[in-house]
Parts: structure tokens; sequence; C-alpha cells
């Protein structure tokens, strides 16, 4: 079998660049399968993640994220020229590979990579939830566009063979599509042990941006830190991004430097799991929360946000952790006070939350992913 990745880039420490390099060390290493990736805005950079012997990475130097910081005409020129670019550069490339599945991991060439005949199926694999375009609520012209687009989205996963989201709850709001599925993404033992949930520390883990809405989470724990219940407790925030100077200057002026800590992204995050206690997640947005799964297979209860998607797939209230109304601040602070107050409550959830292993390993997850493949092939 033959695979082709078409992806943003890998240089970046998160989650979906995270799932693509185990997946595709699995189809490699485990299946022989010959698989490669194609980005366009890898920019030299190596990959974060070290993929297996043999992957080969193509970068089209298309350089979407150059546009970022420019003003909204600028950035929908910039993206017409660039997206013309993309097609031709991706077209030619497709067709002298003649791989069996392309796949797609959205947004940038997902509005024409059905178009190409090169003889492949096409495989849409959705990392967001369908209203991620609309999370940041922008207003004008970039959020007319944001509203368009989210419609023209219902039109373009029909195009594909197969059309893949990561959680039932996203499934949901999509309607009545003829080929759409849903595949998790998988939960890797990250082989450091397990938590006995005793060390007085809260982990958090993710990109510094508004995605993962660390400002809630530091507004939590300033609510947390003045009950004063807590004195010996620690939060700890692994990450990197746009927003790491203003949540520093959150934790400074609420006087949180003693309790409250920035750190790295770590490629030994699994060290970090069972140093901690609880997974805090308080993000506005995912689509399938990676952290979450990799953190309760390492043995931690989570209090999270019920964010569009995943906590509500995942989480069994009040079992393995603890869903609170997404934006609810108090009601975060106060669901990790509760368990930071209650030892046997975070051992007996800590004991549930490793079962999470047995509906996502990363077995069961491939195994349908290699089946959906071969039924793609075999048609």
């Amino acid at each position: 079998m033959k695979l082709i990745y078409c992806t943003h880039s890998l240089c970046n420490p998160g989650g979906m660049e995270r799932v693509l390099v185990n997946k595709v060390t699995y189809l490699v290493n485990r299946l022989h399968w010959d698989v490669s990736i194609v980005t366009t805005d890898q920019k030299g950079r190596p990959p974060f993640y070290v993929l297996p012997e043999g992957v080969r990475m193509t970068d089209l130097g298309i350089n979407y994220s150059d546009d970022n910081p420019k003003g909204a005409l600028v950035k929908i020129f910039g993206y017409l020229r660039r997206r013309r670019r993309h097609k031709r550069l991706l077209s030619e490339l497709l067709k002298r590979e003649k791989a069996d599945i392309v796949v797609s991991l959205y947004p940038s060439e997902s509005s024409f990579i059905p178009s190409i005949k090169d003889g492949s199926r096409k495989v849409l694999e959705l990392h967001f939830c369908k209203f991620f375009r609309l999370q940041y609520g922008r207003g004008g012209l970039l959020g007319l566009i944001d509203r368009w687009r989210t419609r023209q989205d219902e039109r373009i996963v029909r195009n594909f063979d197969k059309f893949v989201v990561l959680s039932r709850e996203d499934r949901g709001y999509w309607g009545n599509l003829s080929d759409i599925e849903v595949i998790p993404n998988a939960a890797l033992f990250q082989s450091d042990g397990c938590s006995d949930v005793m060390n007085h520390r809260v982990i958090a883990v993710g990109r510094l941006d508004y995605q993962k809405g660390f400002d809630r989470l530091v507004m939590a724990w300033d609510i947390v830190a003045k009950s004063g219940k807590f004195p010996d407790w620690r939060l700890n925030i692994f990450g990197q991004g746009e927003w790491k100077g203003m949540l520093q200057q959150m934790i400074d002026e609420r006087g949180l430097g003693a309790s409250v800590a920035l750190n790295a992204p770590t490629k030994s995050i699994g060290r970090e799991y069972a140093d901690s206690a609880m997974l805090v997640m308080s993000s506005n947005y995912e689509g399938f929360p990676m952290v979450m799964i990799e953190a309760m297979a390492s043995g931690l209860p989570v209090v999270s946000f019920d964010f569009k998607c995943g906590p509500k797939d995942i989480i069994d209230n009040n079992v393995n952790g603890i869903l609170v109304h997404n934006g609810d601040i108090k009601g975060l602070a106060d669901a990790m006070m509760r368990l930071m107050g209650d030892e046997e409550l975070r051992r007996s959830m800590s004991v549930q939350a490793r079962r999470v292993v047995d509906t996502y390993s990363e077995e069961t997850v491939m195994t349908r992913w290699v089946e959906l493949f071969e039924s793609l092939v075999k048609k």
C-alpha cells in the first residue's frame, strides 16, 4: 500500500503532529507500507517527533503562515495566490507518485485535492471540530469569511471518498453524510510509569494560544490560590506559542509566580504525567484532545471544560474525571479543589482513567484505519 499524507508542517510539538507520526510509524514498521508526507510550511525545519527510517518528506514551500500577521485584504489575496501555486505543485507531485491513498489533514488542500486525477482515493481527516473557524468570534471581513468558509466546508467534505472525524459528538454536527466515519486518536502509554496521584501538582499541556485557553486556567488557579486551602500545590503548564508573554504577565500580575510555571515543550511528557496528580484542560475547542487520553492512560483523572469536541466522548463525569460547563471559571477552580482535597477520589478516578486504553488503544484505532484504507483500494 502506498500512502501520502498532506499537512501543514511537522516542526511543532503539537498533538496533531504527534498523532500523524505515531500512525506513520505503525504503518511503516508494522505493515511495511510505503508512506510519505507532503508539507506546505516546513521551511527546512526538522520534524519535532522522530519519523521512522524510509519515510520521505517533501515540502512544497507554499508558506501560508507568512501571511498570518498581515491585514485582511493582503491575507485574502495572498491566500488565493499561494493556493494556486499549491494546487499546481501538489497535482504534479501526486500524478508522479501514483499513491493508492492520499490523506488531507485539512484545510489547505481540502478544497481542491479531490479534483486531482492521479488515480488515488482521497481521504479527509479532520483534526478540528466542525465549528473551529467560528471559535475566535472574529468580526468584520474576516468574520464574514469564517462564516462563509464554514458553510463551504459542508460542501467540500462531500467530495472525498471518505471523511473521518475524531468524535461521535462532531459526527452529529455534520448531519446525514454517507461517507463520514468516526476514528478517534489512539492513547499511547508513555512508558514512564503511572501516576499515584499523590504528588501535589496539576499539569496542563498544549500550545500557548487561544485554542488551549490557558488564560482561563490561570484565572481559575487564581481562585484556587486565593482560597488559601492548598498552599503546597503547583500548576505546571507545558507548551510554547504566541501567548507566552501574555500568560506570564497574567501570572505575575496575580502574584502566582510561586505556584504557576510555564515550561517549554518536552519529549518526555510521560514522565511529567507520572509526576502529577491530575490534568486540567481549559480549551476553547478541540478536534479530539490527544493530551487527555494520553494523560488518562498514565493514570491521571481529568478536570475539563465540556468544549467542542472530545471531552463528552472520553470523560465519564465524576467517574474518571470532572466535566465543567465551558467558560465557567469558578466551576473549573471548584472542580480542581474538589480533587485536590480528596485523595481517595483521585485514586478511584485514576483507576477508571487508565481504562481509556480499552477503547483507544493503538491496535484498536489503527486496525480501523487499515480496514478503511484497504476497503477504499478494493473499490
